[in-house]
């Protein structure tokens, strides 16, 4: 059986790798690029463990063949800090004690910031409806609810920061013979 090329870009970075035609995208992430963020929980699409983005749209890397992100953008989980700053996302869910065994926790994070990328004001309705497709068997929800709350009202609260000032650059002094 040969293999499929596929070019993609994952997290912002051009990415290319060889794939069988059946496999998934969560076992190419974790196997063949070396994210392993997403966890598989079920296999099935009804957990949302594995849950990624594809050109912005939630989906299940388990439902996803790994040689249909060709020439699409791919984010995950690894891709939500800056460097070492966490995503507020990231930040709130610890500080809110919303995770524990850590094996939803990838997806929760990757739901929620596709839901405040379309809507930065959720409500607590809304939250919960767009992290349904995400289970935990640990924490219970709420804990997880009360983070993208905090998340969602820091982001807020960022957006309407100025942008920061360029620091002035010195030029060198020029010496004297």
């Amino acid at each position: 059986m040969s293999g499929v090329h596929v070019s993609t870009t994952i997290n912002g970075d051009a990415v290319e790798f060889v794939c069988q035609p059946g496999e998934v995208l969560l076992d190419v992430l974790r196997n063949r690029v070396g994210l392993t963020g997403a966890k598989e929980g079920c296999g099935t699409g009804d957990c949302g463990a594995c849950s990624v983005t594809v050109d912005g749209r939630l989906v299940c890397a388990c439902l996803v063949l790994g040689a249909e992100v060709e020439g699409r953008a791919v984010n995950t989980v690894e891709g939500m800090a800056n460097g070492n700053q966490l995503h507020p996302l990231q930040q709130k869910f610890i500080e809110h004690a919303a995770l524990q065994c850590g094996i939803c926790t990838p997806g929760f994070l990757v739901a929620a910031k596709a839901l405040l990328d379309r809507n930065s004001d959720p409500t607590e309705e809304q939250i919960r409806y767009a992290l349904a497709g995400n289970l935990c068997r640990c924490t219970g929800y709420d804990k997880i609810v009360r983070a993208v709350q905090a998340a969602a009202k820091d982001l807020a609260v960022d957006a309407t920061k100025p942008a920061a000032k360029k620091k002035a650059t010195k030029k060198p002094s020029k010496k004297s013979a």
